[in-house]
């Protein structure tokens, strides 16, 4: 979550602790881009060792100072280590810092979102006004991170169904009243809503004009409260505003009487949990091997539930993924 980067934050992109902090492509055009993780403070470069010697070298794994960027590469390191490889967690800033140490092999892995990503990529190739090449066909987002990243040395694995992405929420009770469970039910309702989000929405075509363009969502205004924050979240909570842009793995949604509506005509790019790698030092078959037995077993629930664990609970998350790990059989 996490408030999530995904250097200049995107507020239209939440990270709750996790949502904004990881910087969303969201927010959807590439000059939205400029998308990365936030810190969550310490140095830029925080390296530790974790997992058992083994006898297949070492690995790097890269890890954003957000919580759910944590959560996944202590899971990295969990099956890695467990097949074998000596691993090191190196906590890193933002994508704008580790990007070039993944290319030059300081880093081996970091887990990462497939349209974010994919549009990093495509900025920093063809300028931050490039057409983007992300959308909400996760296969077909996807193919295009990886067009962009093979020629810079970096080998894209297989994507999981876990996916943190733009959201929005409403009350419980505001739900119930209207009969909504997904956002063309909120358009159908000719309800008039402000939305708790960052200042951005405005303008965003994965906010405001898509919500109207897209559900007919009838907008009376943006409150400039943030992404995915407490403030925000109380303030729909309290009925001030009506929708909250969140992310879908916000594991504090309860806390305040909130439910997702479902985007159910796939507004928000495909932000699939996706490993890139190394290709020259990470890039063999035992390594996605390895992880592709986490990809294919996390889900977006899985995910939601352990950034509770570390953001709600205050349990640390190597041993939050430790469990994780030995609860299905990977570790």
């Amino acid at each position: 979550m996490m408030a999530r980067s995904r250097t200049t934050p995107d507020t239209t992109a939440p990270r709750r602790g996790t949502a904004a902090r990881r910087g969303l492509a969201a927010v959807g055009t590439a000059s939205a881009l400029a998308l990365t993780l936030a810190a969550c403070g310490g140095s830029d470069l925080e390296e530790k060792e974790s997992g058992s010697g083994g006898g297949k070298g070492s690995l790097v794994i890269g890890s954003a100072g957000f919580t759910e960027s944590e959560i996944l590469s202590e899971l990295y390191s969990g099956v890695l280590s467990e097949a074998g490889w000596k691993t090191t967690v190196k906590k890193v800033k933002n994508r704008e810092l580790y990007a070039p140490e993944l290319e030059k092999g300081r880093i081996d892995v970091v887990p990462e979102y497939a349209a974010t990503m994919a549009e990093f990529l495509n900025a920093k190739k063809n300028g931050a006004k490039a057409e983007p090449v992300a959308s909400n066909d996760a296969d077909e987002t996807v193919e295009a991170l990886r067009d962009l990243a093979e020629p810079r040395g970096l080998k894209v694995l297989e994507a999981g169904d876990a996916v943190d992405q733009n959201a929005f929420a409403v009350s419980a009770d505001y739900a119930k009243k209207h009969d909504l469970k997904t956002l063309s039910d909120l358009g159908r309702s000719k309800e008039r809503v402000t939305i708790a989000a960052g200042d951005e929405c405005e303008t965003r075509p994965f906010c405001r004009p898509g919500l109207e363009k897209t559900y007919g969502i009838d907008v009376k205004g943006i409150d400039p409260k943030g992404v995915g924050t407490s403030q925000s979240k109380q303030a729909v909570k309290d009925g001030k505003d009506q929708l909250v842009l969140t992310t879908t793995t916000d594991a504090t949604l309860d806390q305040f009487g909130l439910v997702l509506l479902k985007d159910d005509k796939k507004l928000q790019n495909a932000d699939n949990i996706v490993p890139v790698v190394n290709a020259k030092d990470a890039g063999d078959k035992k390594v996605a091997d390895a992880l592709g037995k986490l990809t294919r077993t996390l889900t977006t629930k899985d995910l939601t539930e352990l950034n509770r664990k570390v953001d709600q609970d205050r349990e640390k998350p190597a041993n939050v993924a430790e469990e994780y790990l030995k609860s299905k059989g990977l570790a």
